[in-house]
């Protein structure tokens, strides 16, 4: 009994010693944070630091003119889908954090509704949408936060800018206006997909080209930065904040595309994006890629992803990207080093 009081004595004396050294000489290399480090919160959606906390989604144009985008960085997953004229549009995913300014906002699409049930309950923000599918839009599972409900002071006008381009939303006030009315949004939760280590295999890759009919991304695996860096149409994805996008996790996720019975404001046909079912595709991560099949029985359900051998195949934690498409894509495989080892 003694020498384990002597022992609890020791801990208690060298604990108080390391946060007196700490607060007399700060320049000793000894902090208290580092003394009592904790690990910061996870985003159960990402594996981002920030913790878990509601889930807003932002509609986001993505044509030339719209770019560079805002606000993007900071979203947890980010979806590419297919609008008229085969051109793309995003669906920007934000809970670890919620940047003040998104942006361009543009309409939302019959394919949101299905893609978003997975996460319950969002906050769904958009500059609006056809006549037709507005009540569908109003009776789903969403928390409907669109333009057309809010003032300019909220969704506002970029004068750098030319229209339709110009729609930045205040993301911070959208968020306080939901706490003010009391807006119950769901919260971050895990999605089906999970993070852990690479799996054992994959294809070491330099880059991959991702198509739909009238518009594309490349993806270059970036060794320093630990992720994949995007180019749109052919040129840096840049956001407004100068930085490049890029996942650290990019999805490619094989699904069906087909017309729809929605048409926009000058007749192109909607395609609908099918999210619910099986498929396969790809995960890349680590520079390398993975092939996969997914799964999602039912829209409340989450997406998960396995291998060839059955096994789940588990994300890098950082950003998402996923790109639905139905077209191939192409790799560049990584050329291993020919270069003979050194002989003693």
């Amino acid at each position: 009994m003694f020498f384990k009081k002597l022992f609890v004595a020791s801990i208690a004396s060298v604990s108080l010693a390391v946060v007196a050294l700490a607060l007399i000489n700060p320049q000793s290399g000894i902090s208290l944070h580092l003394a009592f480090q904790k690990s910061e919160p996870i985003n159960s959606i990402s594996g981002r630091t920030g913790g878990d906390g509601p889930v807003l989604v932002v509609k986001i144009d993505d044509t030339p003119m719209a770019h560079p985008q805002i606000g993007l960085e900071d979203a947890d997953v980010v979806y590419i889908e297919q609008v008229e004229g085969g051109l793309t549009r995003l669906a920007a995913v934000f809970s670890s954090k919620i940047p003040t300014r998104v942006g361009p906002v543009r309409s939302a699409r019959i394919s949101d509704i299905e893609l978003l049930a997975q996460y319950g309950r969002v906050g769904f923000a958009y500059s609006g949408v056809q006549k037709k599918l507005l009540p569908v839009v109003g009776a789903a599972n969403l928390e409907n936060l669109g333009a057309q409900n809010h003032s300019s002071t909220i969704y506002t006008t970029d004068t750098a800018r030319i229209s339709p381009y110009a729609m930045v939303l205040r993301a911070d006030l959208l968020m306080d206006f939901v706490a003010s009315k009391g807006l119950s949004l769901a919260q971050s939760k895990a999605m089906g997909w999970k993070f852990g280590d690479e799996p054992a295999g994959g294809i070491p890759l330099t880059d991959v080209h991702i198509s739909w009919p009238a518009n594309s991304y490349d993806a270059h695996w970036s060794a320093s930065e630990k992720r994949w860096l995007l180019d749109h149409a052919k040129t840096p994805d840049l956001a407004d904040s100068g930085l490049q996008l890029g996942p650290t996790t990019l999805v490619i996720q094989n699904v069906s595309i087909t017309d729809s019975i929605y048409k926009d404001k000058v007749g192109g046909i909607t395609p609908y994006s099918a999210t619910v079912g099986t498929g396969s595709g790809y995960i890349l991560r680590n520079g390398k890629s993975f092939a996969a099949t997914w799964s999602r029985p039912t829209a409340e359900n989450g997406t998960t992803w396995k291998g060839a051998d059955g096994r789940e195949i588990a994300f890098e934690k950082g950003q998402i990207w996923v790109a639905l498409t139905d077209r191939a894509p192409v790799f560049t495989r990584k050329i291993p080093d020919a270069t003979p080892p050194a002989t003693k």
